[in-house]
């Protein structure tokens, strides 16, 4: 299994070391290390190695995080250092819708540079899913769209233009109905994802999330699709490949 989309920081976990062990252990393959600002970029990149390059590092500068001074040192850390890509970068007006403009301006840079260096993007959207599709539109980019919430309809959309779903725990909720999504398109558009250390499925909603607990999206997409856990997990791991190219 691979989980496209954790925040593995040590703001979050005691003990890294001894959380990768355990996901070895779990059938983990890897983990797309996502980071939100420069300071947890610098962290993901030095993950990468401390942790035998288990932790696959995408850098990038979440909306809640502006600094345009910050865009020259992403570049120069992108220049210098494997990335597998320019994430998480979006759109957030459920956090703050007083400065669009700002958002915006950000997001676009940020996909200059994954136009500029060839790399996938990591998309964080709320309540922006329409105008980040009209912006993303208008470029020749892959990635994944995260923890995607919009309609079947919207997702089509997105699809069209070459984008996977990211789907993790909510699709486990109880109130969530996420499954009309999923149940309608194919799983070689779907990435399992966990964000962790949030959003952790049932049955662990409420407490800490690890990418462990992979499995459970991974066995609730099977229900939906009627298909066993191992055609989940096999097809999403080819498609993670497609994106992020790990080989």
């Amino acid at each position: 299994m691979i989980d496209s989309h954790a925040h593995i920081f040590n703001e979050f976990y005691d003990n890294i070391y001894e959380l990768v062990d355990e996901l070895k252990s779990k059938n983990v393959l890897h983990v797309l290390n996502c980071a939100d600002s420069i300071k947890t970029a610098k962290e993901v990149l030095e993950s990468y190695i401390k942790y035998d390059y288990f932790l696959l590092p995408a850098i990038g500068i979440h909306p809640e995080n502006i600094d345009y001074s910050d865009l020259n040192e992403l570049e120069e850390l992108i220049k210098n250092n494997k990335v597998f890509a320019i994430g998480e970068i979006g759109l957030d007006y459920y956090q703050n819708d007083e400065n669009k403009d700002e958002q915006r301006e950000l997001f676009n840079k940020q996909l200059d540079l994954a136009e500029k260096y060839n790399l996938p993007i990591v998309v964080h959207i709320r309540e922006a899913m329409q105008e980040t599709f009209d912006i993303l539109k208008k470029r020749k980019l892959k990635g994944v769209i995260h923890c995607f919430s919009g309609s079947y309809e919207m997702a089509c959309e997105f699809i069209k233009l070459g984008y996977k779903l990211g789907i993790g725990g909510v699709l486990t909720f109880k109130n969530s109905k996420l499954y009309l999504v999923v149940e309608k398109i194919e799983l070689k558009n779907i990435l399992l994802e966990t964000d962790s250390p949030f959003l952790s499925p049932e049955p662990y909603r409420g407490k800490k999330n690890k990418p462990s607990n992979i499995y459970y999206v991974a066995k609730k997409i099977a229900e939906i699709k009627n298909i066993s856990i191992e055609e989940v997990i096999s097809q999403t791991t080819i498609n993670f490949n497609e994106v992020f190219d790990i080989n």
